[in-house]
């Protein structure tokens, strides 16, 4: 160990020798004592000129790719437990709203069907009910809009139901039961709104 007086003593920066001095200002020195004489204050040296530091660059993550649901149908109801499934089916849900097809064209009935799901949707409603109509059913159709198992929105609801933006918020859907429509309606099962 090195003794008292074998020690160098660090020696102060101008900066703390001013700052000493601010703080001693008001200060009396002890008779027989005197202040030590201010040294000139440093001066900063003036910064470089830098140049302007660009901001961060942001990466932007991709959007997570869509989660492809499975297709639905009136006998596949994949997502729902069977039981659920099976009180749909037999239009034991009661249904809390109603849009009825009959008489649009094509594109009227895209427009309608979507309205009605995406305002469903919004209110919370869970069991809908969607009239199709049945169409011509008997013979050979004799335009290339009807189809043999029946009329163009009865084929084309199905698949539209399945198509953006209604997947994404309908859950199942199966045929109607005699008393609401049977095979000329469709109970649709709405998703839960997650706020």
């Amino acid at each position: 160990m090195k003794s008292a007086s074998t020690r160098r003593r660090r020696v102060p920066s101008n900066a703390e020798k001013a700052l000493w001095h601010y703080a001693m200002r008001d200060a009396t020195p002890l008779r027989g004592r005197a202040l030590p004489p201010e040294s000139p204050a440093e001066t900063p040296p003036e910064p470089a000129a830098q140049a302007p530091m660009p901001s961060p660059r942001r990466t932007r993550r991709p959007p997570p790719a869509p989660i492809a649901l499975p297709k639905l149908s009136t006998t596949s109801t994949p997502g729902l437990d069977a039981r659920s499934a099976e009180r749909l089916k037999r239009g034991q849900l009661p249904i809390e709203a109603r849009l009825d097809l009959h008489g649009m064209t094509q594109d009227a009935a895209r427009l309608a069907l979507d309205h009605f799901i995406a305002e469903a949707y919004a209110s919370g409603r869970r069991a809908v009910l969607v009239i199709t109509g049945k169409g011509l059913t008997r013979g050979e159709p004799q335009e290339p809009w009807h189809y043999a198992t029946g009329g163009v929105l009865k084929h084309m609801t199905p698949r539209w139901l399945n198509e953006a933006p209604n997947r994404a918020r309908v859950l199942a859907f199966t045929e109607a039961q005699p008393r609401h429509g049977g095979g000329g309606a469709l109970y649709v099962l709405i998703r839960r709104h997650r706020a």
